[in-house]
Formats: structure tokens, sequence, C-alpha cells
């Protein structure tokens, strides 16, 4: 069963061009199933029938899955068995009538401007870590690019006199960013007094971001340093990398941007992903008129 999956995921890799972490993703679930379906006494794909996946959908609820977890386990299975289908190696697909369990539509988190400020003025760039940091979150802040897409920028992305950066998403689409005085700063202190302390023979030097070993930054070391950071600024929200991505295009969208060139900036292959923090920008309106207007 594991030879079917490892064909897949280089056909999402090869063909699909997924990223690497949507690459992980799909491989986990799938892994998780086939673990199960062996316990189940299956050892091959066509022998999966629609009461297997009933029930294992069933287990994972049981084991406390959260509704989105869950869905993601849906997505990942129904679009194995679709391409199982497609390449002749099951007769019937059985997931196809599955059905994602209904989740709990929260608005994303997003920061205020002032609570966002205090945030970015955290980190002491007395420090080489420090003006990295602070570099991070500006550019963070300034582009609304994701946290994989920030650790992944090499300084031949970086095009800091015209103030922009070339970005690589997830699709391997290329995109065009541009950044404001704020990141320019912060990116050319770390440049010239920060990122040559960071830098040793262990890792190329092409690495915008560098760690303390002087190894291109990860996602797990941003997501640590972003968490000190908020709970040094005193910030009671549970923050994450993605936070700051949700409140750039709530700001933008609440100054007056274009909803298409918000999408655009972002990376949105869905309009309506975008769309989505406008409805945040209309809860936070109906708040403030809520609270500031006499005779509401």
């Amino acid at each position: 069963m594991k030879a079917q999956l490892n064909l897949y995921i280089s056909y999402l890799q090869m063909e699909r061009r997924l990223s690497a972490n949507s690459l992980a993703s799909y491989e986990r679930d799938l892994v998780r199933f086939i673990c199960y379906a062996e316990d189940q006494g299956i050892t091959e794909w066509q022998s999966v029938q629609r009461h297997h996946l009933s029930k294992y959908m069933a287990l994972l609820k049981e084991q406390g899955r959260k509704a989105a977890t869950i869905s993601r386990h849906i997505v990942s299975v129904r679009a194995f068995f679709h391409y199982l289908a497609l390449r002749g190696i099951i007769v019937q697909d059985p997931s196809i009538h599955m059905e994602a369990p209904k989740q709990e539509k929260k608005p994303p988190l997003v920061l205020t401007i002032a609570t966002t400020s205090t945030l970015l003025d955290t980190p002491s760039t007395e420090s080489a870590t420090g003006k990295r940091d602070k570099a991070m979150l500006e550019l963070l802040y300034a582009t609304g690019i994701r946290v994989t897409e920030l650790v992944s920028l090499n300084t031949e992305h970086l095009h800091l006199s015209l103030g922009y950066i070339q970005c690589i998403g997830s699709s391997m689409k290329e995109r065009v960013i541009p950044f404001g005085s704020h990141a320019s700063a912060a990116l050319a202190s770390y440049l010239d007094a920060g990122r040559e302390q960071l830098v040793t023979e262990r890792e190329p030097a092409s690495a915008l971001f560098l760690n303390h070993l002087g190894t291109r930054m990860t996602r797990q070391g941003f997501w640590k340093m972003i968490k000190k950071y908020a709970k040094e600024a005193k910030i009671n929200e549970e923050i994450t990398p993605h936070t700051l991505r949700h409140s750039v295009a709530s700001h933008l969208l609440d100054n007056g941007a274009d909803v298409r060139t918000v999408q655009e900036l972002l990376g949105h292959s869905d309009i309506a992903t975008t769309l989505k923090y406008t409805q945040v920008s209309k809860t936070r309106m109906k708040e403030a008129y809520t609270s500031a207007h006499p005779r509401a």
C-alpha cells in the first residue's frame, strides 16, 4: 500500500507542484490511514470499502480530533482515492460520498494597529539576533507573506534599494511584493551590522535570515521567536506567525485597499479567502459603532 502512496506523493510534487508543507501533510494523513487499514487486516487499496472510511473518521472523532483536523483527513483521503481511481488501481472510489464535519467558522484573529506596532518594536536591536528578529517581523507585516515564504528567502530575492522582494508561493508562482520604509530600515540594519555575525561555513551564504548556528532560520524557530516577543510585549491573544498575515490583510482593507490587490499581494488563489477579511472589518466597524454611538 505504501508503494502507491510514494507514487502519489511524487505525483503531487512533480506534477501538482505542491509545497513541502502540503506534501508532508498529505503523507502524514495517509500514513495514519494506512496504519489503521493494516490493523483491520487490509493489505491492498482495492479492499478498502466505504464503511472502513466511516469507521476511521469515527475513530478520529473518538480520539478528540478537532473538526478541522478531521476535515483535512477527509480531503487527503478523498484526493488519494480519486488519484487511485484515475490510475485504474481501484475500480470504485469508496470516498465519493464522504462528508466533512461541520466546522464552527471563527473570524481570523487580527491584531489592532497599536498592538502590532508594540509587537514589532519589542526586539532589541543591540544584538545581531535582535536585528534579524526586527527585520523578519517588519518584513512579514510589510508584505503579508507566509512564514514558509519568509524563511525561504535568499539574499538575491531582496531588492532593498528598490523596496521589493521576489517571493515563491506555495504553487511555485512568483510574486513581486513591495515593502515600506520601516521594513527597509530594519533590513538595512540587519544586513549592515547583523547578518555577517551569524554567517558560518555550515550554510551557503544565500539564505537571507540565519539562526545562531549560521544555518537557515526555520519555521519552528520563527514560531518560538514570535511567541517570545508576544509574551514580552504582554499581548494576551494567542499569536501565531499567521496572525501577522491576517492582520496585514485586514489593515489594508480597513484603509481602503482594493480586494483584488490584497489577493495578489497575499497570493490567495481564491478571492473568497481574501473576502473573509472584509467580514472582519465589518465586525470591527460594528463593534466600534456600538461602543461609541450614543444611540447604538
